[in-house]
């Protein structure tokens, strides 16, 4: 071999030495990320581009790397860890799933209960639940969408509060839209509030426009609501509400001092109960209490309201 052949060897070896060391480097760099991560569903181009447009330290050279090693998995991804070189957090995007652990939101239930029970469920801090829910939170309650939501374990206090008012938001733009054909944030909030109410005092959603009706029936004739269901706010959720409570309580939910809806509502309400706030059923009631069979009697008259209060407690 001559002198000519070797130095070209000899120069290709060095290159590919100097490519090897390189990308050895590149796949060492460290990288901050955080413990539970969303992969969005899409080309490799566009998961990475979006995740450089969260600050993550990506670029095209990965997705160029991806290409070789694998696709990312889409989903919620437990990173496990907050630090870590690239090339670690390249495989762990394309082959880490997060576990999962169902919460539900019932009907009815109070953003005060709801965060208790996240703390718990999920161990995480209740007073950081709460900052986070402060910071993102325009309205005081009524902003979660009862349902079974699907949570990665790891997940931070912050993403977690985030997460769940995006997908609540989302969902109400959607039936807004599909009630009115656009969504005005005051006037639904306005419904939201109705809701709460309806939510808290009716005993299934038969029920519900007849007793949007009384709501509203009431307040045509300046009549205070005076319903028990509008004290069973924030850690109030599950409390009886007693006569002394009535007498005591000078929150804005205590329809028995203030006339009109709580301007803020009780809790987070069904979409059930927003389409019988927006669509009251049509009746003369103005009384409703509850029977022995667990739904309700409604009444027009006062004495007819006496009478069934008197069966109802024999």
């Amino acid at each position: 071999m001559n002198s000519k052949k070797l130095v070209i060897i000899k120069y290709v070896l060095e290159i590919i030495l100097i490519i090897v060391l390189s990308f050895m480097y590149y796949l060492n760099k460290p990288m901050n990320t955080s413990k539970v991560l969303y992969i969005p569903k899409g080309s490799i181009n566009k998961i990475i581009s979006q995740l450089a447009h969260k600050n993550y330290n990506v670029t095209k050279l990965d997705s160029l790397l991806l290409r070789v090693t694998g696709s990312p998995q889409s989903g919620w991804i437990n990173i496990g860890t907050t630090r870590l070189s690239k090339g670690e957090f390249l495989y762990k995007i394309t082959h880490a799933k997060a576990a999962l652990r169902s919460i539900m939101l019932i009907p009815g239930e109070t953003t005060y209960i709801f965060l208790n029970q996240l703390s718990k469920n999920l161990a995480l801090d209740r007073e950081k639940l709460q900052e986070a829910f402060n910071i993102y939170s325009v309205h005081k309650e009524g902003v979660f969408v009862p349902n079974t939501y699907n949570i990665p374990l790891g997940i931070s206090e912050k993403e977690l509060v985030r997460l769940l008012l995006v997908k609540s938001l989302n969902q109400m733009k959607k039936l807004s839209i599909k009630l009115f054909g656009n969504y005005n944030e005051k006037k639904w909030f306005q419904y939201v509030a109705i809701a709460s109410v309806i939510q808290k005092e009716s005993a299934n959603i038969e029920e519900m426009p007849i007793v949007s009706s009384v709501i509203q029936n009431r307040i045509k004739k300046g009549m205070k609501l005076q319903m028990d269901g509008t004290l069973n706010y924030g850690k109030y959720s599950h409390i009886k509400v007693t006569p002394k409570r009535i007498r005591e309580d000078t929150s804005v939910f205590n329809t028995y001092k203030h006339a009109g809806i709580p301007a803020i509502p009780v809790c987070n309400v069904s979409f059930d109960a927003i389409r019988a706030a927006v669509f009251p059923a049509k009746t003369p009631y103005l009384y409703f209490m509850k029977s022995k069979n667990g739904t309700h009697d409604f009444s027009r008259n006062y004495s007819t309201h006496l009478d069934n209060i008197s069966r109802a407690t024999k």
